[in-house]
């Protein structure tokens, strides 16, 4: 049942640009929609105690941000998507689930030499020390040099790629269940020998 583990060849490049342009426009609209949110966030940790949160500026640094956002969510699905085939096609059936774990952390450490320098941006224009993206950047990097555009890349990593891998794991592993599930629900299962068909399951899916 898992995607690209039957022999199957895949497009790499076909798969690449689907996952590049899913990827840029997801992450556009999560970033817009949840940006408010995120300068709140931002705003709680950084006050001190007693102090006021600035509510006005919400959406302050979104463009310079959704300019960061867009490459770096399009390199993760356009890494993520032909690495998982890839793997899918080295992994035996029963192993999916390590492989989707591996892409999403593969795909994670590419986009980490964008989000990280975007993220240090964002948090930066939030906190109302720069007013536009292209200054904060000149200015870190004159003031910092450029690791002051990965500051935080060490804890970005521990907690990101973990993150990336096993969000994307359990996301293609419920797929497989999902379908799984549709399908021995399904006329066509009881046309074919059940018996053998449920011994193809990946162990993935037998201990969700």
């Amino acid at each position: 049942m898992g995607e690209g583990g039957d022999g199957r060849s895949f497009n790499f490049l076909q798969v690449l640009f689907e996952g590049v342009i899913a990827g840029g426009a997801a992450g556009v609209v999560v970033e817009t929609a949840l940006y408010p949110i995120d300068t709140i966030k931002t705003r709680l940790q950084a006050a001190k105690g007693g102090s006021k949160i600035q509510w006005k500026g919400l959406y302050a640094g979104l463009g310079g941000n959704i300019a960061g956002v867009l490459p770096a969510s399009s390199i993760f699905i356009g890494v993520y998507e032909p690495t998982k085939r890839k793997l899918l096609e080295m992994f035996p059936e029963n192993l999916s689930a390590v492989a989707h774990f591996t892409a999403g952390a593969i795909g994670g450490a590419a986009s980490s030499l964008i989000r990280v320098p975007t993220e240090v941006v964002k948090q930066r224009m939030q906190m109302s020390q720069f007013k536009t993206a292209p200054d904060a950047v000149r200015l870190i990097i004159r003031k910092e040099g450029i690791k002051g555009l990965y500051a935080g890349y060490g804890s970005f990593l521990l907690r990101d790629l973990p993150f990336d891998a096993i969000q994307f794991c359990i996301y293609e592993q419920l797929r497989i269940g999902y379908k799984l599930v549709v399908f021995v629900h399904s006329p066509l299962f009881f046309r074919r020998k059940p018996l053998l068909i449920l011994m193809r399951i990946p162990l993935s899916i037998m201990f969700m």
